[in-house]
């Protein structure tokens, strides 16, 4: 009997996809005229067992596009000052580059085809994101284009709550408001509540087919 190793447990489990949780701070919400301000990226692992864990993240603050409007209701929302003098913030391409070098070694590592993004309102943050990959004319993004995962529906369905602090709490975990709105915590409380939905599946699905028979919980595998 082969047993699969956490590589390829991880390239099975997702259809060849490999979870990467992102958030993005912005100046505004028109990804086409509004700027990148903040990315953070929370790389998903899978251990031997088939659980998943979050990796450390990987952020950096991000240069306002040329031409590109700044919200003043977004930045009292964010306490981001984008002229911060140490910010030290990348040019989008440079900051692509540092978001996704982790990421296409990780993909390796896993035997996975592409990323998928993880993000909660995750179309917010896949849109800002491909928007800054057509502006710099990137050609080597590692994450599907359109496919995400949303924690505002797995949170929706694991704990009845779809706001990200509520559906966090709900969890057992500890939510910091003054820490809430950046790139960094949110993509961190994000990768917690969705590691924790998928590992209470799979627990839940291992009980079953345990307990019960490998039919009961409807579950086929690929």
């Amino acid at each position: 009997m082969t047993i699969p190793t956490p590589a390829t447990r991880m390239a099975q489990r997702f259809r060849g996809f490999l979870p990467v949780v992102v958030d993005v701070e912005t100046g505004g919400f028109d990804c086409e005229r509004h700027a990148l301000l903040e990315i953070a990226a929370v790389i998903v692992r899978m251990d031997e067992e088939g659980l998943v864990h979050a990796e450390p993240t990987v952020s950096t603050h991000v240069e306002a596009f040329p031409g590109s409007e700044l919200d003043p209701r977004s930045l009292e929302i964010t306490g981001i000052d984008p002229d911060h003098p140490f910010r030290f913030a990348l040019p989008e391409r440079a900051a692509l580059d540092h978001i996704f070098k982790p990421i296409r070694a990780a993909m390796r590592e896993a035997d996975c085809q592409r990323a998928i993004l993880v993000g909660h309102n995750a179309a917010f943050d896949l849109g800002f994101l491909n928007a800054a990959i057509r502006r710099t004319a990137h050609k080597r993004s590692p994450f599907h284009q359109f496919s995400c995962f949303d924690t505002v529906t797995l949170g929706g369905l694991a704990y009845g709550q779809t706001v990200l602090s509520r559906a966090v709490e709900a969890s057992g975990e500890h939510w910091d408001v003054q820490a809430a709105h950046s790139a960094v915590y949110d993509a961190e409380r994000t990768a917690e509540l969705f590691c924790g939905v998928i590992n209470r599946w799979k627990q839940m699905d291992d009980y079953f087919r345990t307990h019960v028979g490998p039919s009961s919980t409807g579950v086929v595998e690929t």
